[in-house]
């Protein structure tokens, strides 16, 4: 079956053309056809890139004023000229979406129908930045390609057995009744992959595996997995809460907000503004949001972006050890993945260099050497396995969607 996987955001389109089936997801023999992206939507020269297996990538500039546009051309570059992959779009078996939230309707994969979107729409409240353009997606991709299936995979859903006192906030209750206010998680399809792939690596079964996932790069979350089941992560009602990120603030004093509000003459929508896209790394060292641009100024001897990084690897570090206790038994691993996890030994090191109290010991030279590869990065003395794990999230995506027209979710 080949699934074209498509992940709408306000401004871009990321998509997979992938083959796969019931059959292939047991032997892990599916097949990535293309990939690519389309950015900054909405302007005159969006950047496009598509890379077929086995061919050279395209990479150009082109006028794309909208997602309609855009996802028309995702279609046209995997059907036609030097990028096509396809004879026809018709080849395309099904499609399936990456959609922020579910809110507590889905635990799992759907295919969506008129009922499913119109919860999707009913969660946009939660997810305003995000649902409504994933939303977009599918209603453009259905009239594209009409009579063809297609899957939601939702970000939350792997979270929804976190069990009550970890999702509820201590607020008053009503308002997690009139408003659905808890704690719902994100990340969670690159979380399930983590888990997937780690139990296999770990050769346990996936029900009496526990691993601390870390998701770590622009956005970043930690989640407890126990028995293959996330149980807490660090996100919360919004993706602001938690670990510090390139540009969001993670956890903060809830006062603090009112404070600067106060003190700095801000409105709502200034100080939103400035949690999420002027804090994290980029508020912290005033140079930029990427772990790499702060690794050259800590090299010139910028102590803010030390002091950056430091914080950063403390935020981290103290999720990691809160959440081995959490699973309250023998954690067997700790997976590091995303942009940060995938490709920054220095920070691996400094994480795991604070949890040594937990018997985790790393091999440096393994460490030193593994940059975006799967590898286990610990000694064989390690009373914990560290493993380094790239996140393949639209692999779940493709995956769940065979599974959702197979009626096997």
């Amino acid at each position: 079956m080949k699934v074209l996987v498509l992940n709408c955001g306000s401004s871009s389109v990321k998509f997979q053309l992938i083959e796969t089936s019931l059959d292939a997801i047991e032997r892990n023999a599916d097949e990535i056809i293309s990939r690519g992206t389309i950015e900054k939507i909405g302007t005159d020269a969006a950047p496009v890139s598509c890379h077929p297996a086995g061919a050279p990538p395209l990479r150009q500039e082109r006028e794309i004023l909208d997602h309609e546009t855009a996802v028309h051309l995702v279609i046209e570059l995997l059907s036609e000229g030097d990028t096509a992959v396809l004879s026809s779009p018709d080849e395309i078996d099904a499609v399936g979406h990456r959609i922020t939230h579910g809110g507590e309707h889905f635990d799992h994969s759907v295919l969506i129908d008129n009922k499913v979107a119109g919860v999707i729409r009913e969660c946009i409240d939660l997810a305003p930045l995000h649902n409504p353009h994933n939303l977009k997606g599918y209603e453009i991709a259905n009239k594209l390609l009409p009579g063809k299936p297609h899957a939601a995979v939702f970000d939350t859903a792997f979270h929804q057995t976190i069990p009550p006192e970890a999702h509820h906030y201590a607020i008053p209750y009503v308002l997690y009744e009139r408003h659905g206010i808890r704690r719902y998680g994100f990340h969670g399809t690159s979380h399930r992959y983590i888990i997937f792939r780690t139990h296999q690596l770990l050769g346990r079964p996936r029900d009496k595996t526990n691993v601390v996932s870390c998701h770590l790069g622009s956005g970043c979350s930690i989640c407890a997995i126990r028995g293959g089941q996330s149980i807490d992560t660090s996100m919360g009602f919004t993706p602001l809460e938690g670990l510090v990120m390139g540009t969001r603030c993670g956890d903060i004093d809830p006062a603090l907000p009112f404070h600067i509000m106060e003190k700095e003459n801000l409105d709502v929508y200034e100080i939103n503004n400035m949690l999420n896209k002027h804090s994290g790394l980029l508020g912290l060292s005033g140079t930029g949001n990427d772990m790499r641009e702060i690794k050259e100024e800590i090299e010139r001897g910028n102590k803010r972006a030390e002091l950056a990084r430091d914080v950063f690897v403390y935020r981290a570090a103290k999720y990691i050890a809160a959440y081995m206790a959490m699973i309250g038994s023998e954690v067997h691993a700790i997976s590091f993945t995303a942009g940060i996890g995938e490709n920054s030994p220095i920070i691996r090191r400094r994480i795991v260099d604070r949890l040594s109290i937990f018997g985790v010991e790393l091999d440096e030279e393994a460490n030193d050497s593994c940059i975006g590869t799967e590898r286990r990065i610990s000694t064989a003395n390690s009373r914990v396995a560290v493993y380094v794990v790239p996140t393949q999230e639209e692999l779940v995506i493709a995956r769940d969607t065979v599974r959702c027209v197979e009626g096997k979710t």
